[in-house]
């Protein structure tokens, strides 16, 4: 429905946005302002501000910002005519009427609310009577509270073939109605139309407002035909457009950031028990389109649940092809397997909350999906089964529509590709921490304390981000510092990825051209005066025993030879990386062989690069190690 302008402004004018905004969050007078908590992320200084004269709000620590229809749309999940609705109620507007037809539409709608709302009372009523016995005794099983059967409303229907049918029409409620929502059972054949739910525990299905459009209904008896029997097409239920639980689930969505999708009623019930608000579920039936984009509007990667057996597996496969063509910059799935033999609603039982929620946290990306649904589709032992691997790849990346995502699920493919690139012959191994051996490879006096900084110094060198290549190349440079005039033309020219040692290279630079660059207690009396020891400090923290030649006690000789080839090395890696980009650029334009092979290339040339150093002849020997390779 389309709202003039005129009509949203008198909205806004009636209601203040610290108005709106203030029965979420604790608002407190700053100025011409309005502060308080985010109500976006969880923090302890206020970075929310409201702004009545303006109109908006703004979330600093969130960068969200909007007026009182995007606040209820962003912390209730509500749609914009939703939001408009209730606002305009508080606001004590009425809504502008639509088309006759369409007001006449909306009032048969209403109608037959108000009637699936009286078969809910009737199968309500029904539960908590004498024909319930069986199917309370049942929930008592399956360890359901009354609290949560009276919030979801569950029921029971007798197994008298019209005792619904009777007891709407003797409230006037038309026989056409009960048609019309699907509670009878009539056509040509049947001679008198009769209840379609007998003898089964009742959950009623609501739309995103709360109303009851329609029903779910287990079987009591273990020979039913069908376990599980839902409502047909009504003018209210769509199934393919509806999630059991979304009015409720959405605000705790919002609230963690994502939604989580199970198989089945009885798991959302459990799951809200337990105390996991956020979950829903689909009808019976496979992840439509129209269900995953409820689940976006809940959050950007709702969590998808399934049974570790080979049915799960069917299912997440059917959801991954569904999601393919609609996935967009920040918006995907991710896919949680629960234990073979279980359900979320076993899980919580067997082992409460926190065993849901370490399966939920442990859920894999959509693309590793995917991979690993492919590469298990066949044998990849023989180039052309390998070949054909890549075939099914690329065919299925083509189905996604936004050209940034296709273009970074072909880079990521790619990467994967890798697994099968032959290894070189005299390929180093890349590094792993070890303990020193004894004898002959353990270092000279010195050097073991200048590469083993205190773990202390490693967890700064990690908040820092500072590549450890880059790290050796600054270190070498202070702690050698004759490295300095020798190499100083190549020094400017070195790209680095950290401030901290872009700094160290100008105050290194700075200090040699000041006569500092003789002796490395010169240099770091100059990096100490320069404010510069912390920086200093991060860098050796990051270096790792293989990069030695970088520490003080190396031998100068040692220090140069490590230094150059370690630059070389650098020098390539960010020529790579350029050229790494150009091939994605090139392969999100053009899905070619040629610009797959290409980018694939790249990267195994970066996999070759980034974790290694070169191996050099004797090197080693002047610190007094054996001569090896690095």
């Amino acid at each position: 429905m389309a709202f003039t302008p005129e009509f949203l402004d008198e909205i806004r004018a009636r209601l203040p946005v610290s108005e709106v905004v203030g029965r979420r969050v604790q608002l407190k007078k700053k100025g011409r302002e309005w502060a308080g908590l985010s109500p976006f992320n969880k923090e302890k200084s206020p970075s929310f501000f409201v702004n009545d004269a303006k109109g908006f709000y703004h979330c600093f620590s969130s960068g969200k910002h909007g007026d009182i229809f995007r606040f209820l749309m962003e912390t209730e999940g509500v749609s914009f005519p939703e939001a408009v609705e209730r606002l305009a109620g508080q606001a004590g507007l009425e809504v502008p009427k639509s088309a006759p037809q369409e007001q006449e539409r909306a009032e048969r709608k209403r109608t037959l609310v108000d009637v699936m709302d009286m078969a809910a009372k009737y199968f309500e009523a029904a539960l908590a009577g004498r024909a319930g016995q069986a199917a309370r005794a049942y929930l008592d099983k399956r360890g359901l509270t009354e609290a949560t059967r009276t919030e979801f409303r569950l029921g029971f229907a007798p197994g008298d073939r019209n005792g619904l049918k009777a007891h709407l029409l003797a409230q006037n409620i038309p026989i056409e109605a009960l048609m019309e929502t699907g509670l009878v059972i009539h056509g040509e054949d049947i001679g008198e139309p009769f209840d379609r739910f007998r003898d089964r525990i009742m959950f009623p299905i609501q739309d995103a407002r709360g109303r009851i459009i329609a029903f779910g209904g287990r079987a009591m008896q273990a020979d039913a035909q069908a376990k599980y029997l839902n409502s047909p097409e009504t003018p209210l239920f769509h199934k393919g457009h509806v999630l059991f639980n979304h009015h409720r689930a959405r605000t705790a969505a919002h609230q963690a950031g994502n939604a989580i999708s199970v198989e089945g009623y009885m798991d959302v019930i459990a799951l809200a028990q337990a105390g996991i608000g956020n979950a829903v579920a689909g009808l019976g039936t496979a992840l439509t389109e129209g269900q995953m984009e409820l689940l976006w509007r809940m959050g950007p990667e709702p969590v998808l649940c399934f049974d570790g057996d080979k049915a799960g597996q069917r299912a997440a496969h059917r959801a991954v092809d569904t999601a393919l063509p609609h996935l967009k910059p920040g918006r995907s799935l991710r896919f949680a397997f629960l234990p073979d033999g279980q359900d979320p609603d076993d899980l919580v039982k067997a082992a409460g909350r926190d065993a849901m929620e370490n399966v939920i946290a442990q859920a894999r990306p959509l693309v590793d999906v995917l991979w690993e649904r492919e590469l298990d589709a066949g044998p990849t032992d023989t180039p052309e089964r390998r070949a054909a691997l890549e075939r099914r790849i690329k065919d299925l990346v083509k189905l996604i529509q936004d050209e940034t995502v296709r273009r970074h699920y072909m880079t990521a493919m790619a990467e994967k590709f890798q697994m099968f690139a032959p290894q070189p012959v005299n390929a180093p191994v890349p590094f792993q921490r070890r303990p020193w051996n004894n004898g002959e490879r353990r270092p000279k006096a010195g050097l073991r304390e200048a590469i083993r900084p205190s773990a202390g110094l490693r967890q700064a060198a990690g908040a820092g981000r500072i590549k450890v290549r880059e790290a050796a190349l600054l270190v070498a440079l202070i702690r050698h510092p004759r490295l300095i005039e020798r190499h100083a033309e190549t020094l400017s020219e070195i790209e680095l990825t950290s401030p901290d040692l872009a700094r160290l290279r100008g105050a290194a630079i700075d200090a040699a051209a000041h006569g500092e660059g003789d002796s490395q207690e010169l240099m770091e009396a100059a990096i100490a005066r320069a404010g510069l020891s912390a920086s200093l400090a991060r860098a050796e923290a990051a270096l790792t025993p293989g990069l030695w030649w970088a520490a003080p006690a190396a031998d100068d000789l040692d220090a140069e030879t490590g230094f150059l080839h370690s630059l070389a090395l650098h020098q390539k890696a960010h020529a790579l990386n350029k050229e790494l980009r150009a091939a994605e650029a090139a392969l999100g334009q053009d899905l070619s062989e040629e610009n797959f092979s290409r980018l694939a290339d790249i990267q195994h040339q970066l996999r070759t690069v980034e974790g290694t150093e070169s191996t050099i002849e004797g090197f080693g020997a002047a610190s007094g190690r054996p001569a090896r390779s690095f």
